[in-house]
């Protein structure tokens, strides 16, 4: 493990106890809210040899730069997920090295085992007795999963209309799920919590949000060492993100930024973060170090990225990359989740589809040059809400046990060929 020396707030550098994980910059709070960072021993950022070809796969076989020791670590055998190819769906944005990161081969089939193996690990550390996450669904199941492998119980508070199987998943873990009437409500439940009996939180519980617990961001810069690793060692050109709080867009930035400074690689990517209205966008052509709460003039199909206001932390990271932020809508991410499930074998919740909708209007319009590598981050599985899906499905084709009427029924479906 690394050092730990405390935390430091990402916008003014000021830097703070480690058991300040719970608050964020008080001297920002005047401009905008800002979180916190971990901060290491300067050893940590010395050139050091790459991971051996026969070490592990996963998250753990970077445990020497991650704030807990493998040793007191709550695993479930998180990381280590396929880099795919996109050769079909690359060919129609006009992308030959277009590469999608599958997190849904994760232990609760999303990117947020990440974010909950490190955060549940430095709680155990700590000593905490209770974890407790305000989610719609993927953090709150993977809290719920890293905390019954902990041993420890786990409350998450939710909203009312929130996924049916994402609520499923969670109580199968053992955790307590409360739902609210309104989205807000549970940051005060939450919030309460944290402050009078001590619970430890992994994900946002106050507003304006400035992101999650970030001990269990830092499981994010994994995903930065893998890909580079799966590329053999080469940096993408881009990196593209679904955002809501934009907590793997400033983890991943992290491990790059860790790999320039051990001699792995050599250069930093772009950051594309793909939100649903417009906030960072918003903030980006504004100046503003404060992104606004943008109206909600729809509901969104992608529930784990439908936030209305983007964090800084997320805006500082595109800005810094020489990114850009993309709005992205319902109708395209549903038509780019059944390109991934139909062309390339890939079956994702349509939040993780909002990425490729970035892709494509970025190749559009010339952004993204043909011979540049992008990568975009696939970060849950469909199976967490397949009602989405199937109400774009039509009816199931039914037939009849009598061979021939079935026949002339599956001949005008086109799935039998006429003679």
């Amino acid at each position: 493990m690394a050092a730990v020396l405390g935390l430091q707030c990402i916008r003014c550098g000021a830097r703070y106890p480690a058991d300040h994980y719970a608050h964020d910059c008080p001297a920002c709070r005047p401009v905008v809210r800002s979180n916190l960072t971990v901060i290491y021993d300067d050893s940590l950022r010395k050139p050091r040899p790459k991971p051996a070809e026969g070490a592990s796969r996963g998250l753990w076989r970077y445990g020497d730069v991650l704030p807990v020791a493998e040793a007191d670590g709550v695993s479930l055998g998180e990381g280590g997920s396929p880099l795919h190819r996109l050769s079909r769906a690359g060919e129609a944005v006009g992308l030959p090295n277009l590469f999608a990161k599958d997190e849904t081969r994760n232990p609760t089939w999303s990117f947020k085992d990440r974010l909950a193996c490190m955060a549940v690990s430095a709680a155990k550390q700590a000593g905490a007795k209770v974890i407790v996450s305000s989610s719609s669904g993927n953090a709150g199941a993977a809290a719920a999963a890293y905390a019954a492998k902990a041993g420890l119980p786990c409350v998450v508070f939710t909203f009312k209309g929130t996924s049916g199987p994402m609520v499923t998943q969670m109580r199968g873990y053992g955790a307590q799920v409360v739902a609210v009437e309104e989205k807000r409500d549970r940051w005060r439940f939450m919030e309460h919590a944290v402050r009078e009996f001590g619970w430890f939180p992994t994900s946002p519980f106050f507003g304006p949000v400035v992101g999650s617990n970030p001990f269990g961001i830092e499981g994010y810069k994994t995903l930065a060492y893998e890909v580079v690793e799966q590329l053999g060692w080469k940096v993408p050109d881009w990196c593209i993100l679904p955002v809501c709080y934009g907590d793997a867009l400033v983890g991943m930035w992290r491990g790059f930024e860790d790999m320039m400074a051990f001699g792995w690689t050599d250069r930093m990517p772009r950051m594309v973060a793909a939100e649903v209205y417009g906030s960072v966008g918003a903030a980006l052509a504004n100046g503003s170090d404060a992104p606004a709460d943008m109206p909600k003039t729809f509901d969104t199909v992608a529930v784990s990225i439908g936030a209305t206001q983007g964090t800084y932390q997320a805006l500082d990271i595109v800005r810094r990359s020489q990114g850009v932020a993309i709005t992205v809508g319902n109708d395209d991410m549903m038509r780019w989740q059944q390109i991934l499930a139909a062309r390339e074998g890939l079956y994702v919740e349509p939040s993780s589809a909002a990425g490729l909708v970035a892709v494509e209007q970025l190749a559009r319009t010339g952004r993204l040059g043909k011979g540049e590598t992008v990568v975009s981050l696939l970060t849950a599985s469909g199976l967490k809400d397949p009602a989405a899906t199937a109400r774009t499905q039509g009816e199931l084709i039914s037939v009849p046990s009598d061979f021939a009427k079935a026949a002339a029924i599956l001949k005008a479906s086109h799935i039998f060929p006429n003679d």
